[in-house]
């Protein structure tokens, strides 16, 4: 796969890169300036879609002849919005809560450029086992819950054993759904975007 115009992921986040890399578009990646504001009272999808817009603009303001990807995800548990914890304490709230309960990731995508932009998200139901407050504390520790939606990973560490299962695209839940992308850039950018 390959674009004809250069392709910017504006994010500072290893897993979106490690997603992009799996993907095989080759990209640089620079983070967005931009300020996260969740408009209140927003749903699930509207929230992811509104921050992803908030980060792609400025970078594809600053980058007129590039197409930009930004990406936003964020967990949605018992009526409320869940992003990353900035504390442990946030973090232990957010886990005992996600406990023995099923929850749900979007994550909104959105892509500027070439004089065009397409936004869209993706949801995917994820089940959580019961966890103990052992199991809590011994995740806590490592540090892993404080950059990520909803204080866990799927994809590595202990927060891949406290999944008993998804409904949807597990790498959605990691931060970026590369069907749906693909689907866009075919979709809305086949003019840039090749399969050879």
């Amino acid at each position: 796969m390959t674009l004809s115009v250069p392709f910017v992921l504006a994010s500072r986040s290893p897993r979106r890169r490690r997603l992009l890399e799996q993907f095989g578009l080759a990209f640089t990646a620079e983070g967005s300036p931009a300020e996260e504001r969740v408009p209140a009272g927003a749903s699930l999808p509207e929230a992811a879609r509104q921050v992803a817009c908030q980060k792609v603009r400025p970078v594809a303001e600053a980058r007129p002849n590039a197409l930009v990807l930004a990406a936003d995800t964020v967990v949605g548990h018992a009526g409320d919005l869940l992003g990353k914890p900035t504390d442990p304490e946030g973090a232990r709230r957010m886990l005992r809560a996600l406990s023995d309960t099923a929850h749900h990731v979007c994550t909104g995508v959105a892509l500027a450029g070439t004089g065009r932009e397409a936004l869209f998200s993706e949801t995917t139901r994820v089940r959580f086992a019961a966890l103990s407050e052992k199991e809590i504390e011994a995740y806590v520790a490592t540090g892993a819950p404080l950059d990520k939606a909803g204080a866990y990973g799927i994809q590595e560490g202990m927060g891949s054993a406290f999944v008993e299962g998804i409904e949807g695209d597990y790498h959605n839940v990691v931060g970026l759904p590369l069907r749906r992308l693909y689907q866009t850039l075919r979709a809305d950018f086949g003019d840039v975007f090749s399969l050879s």
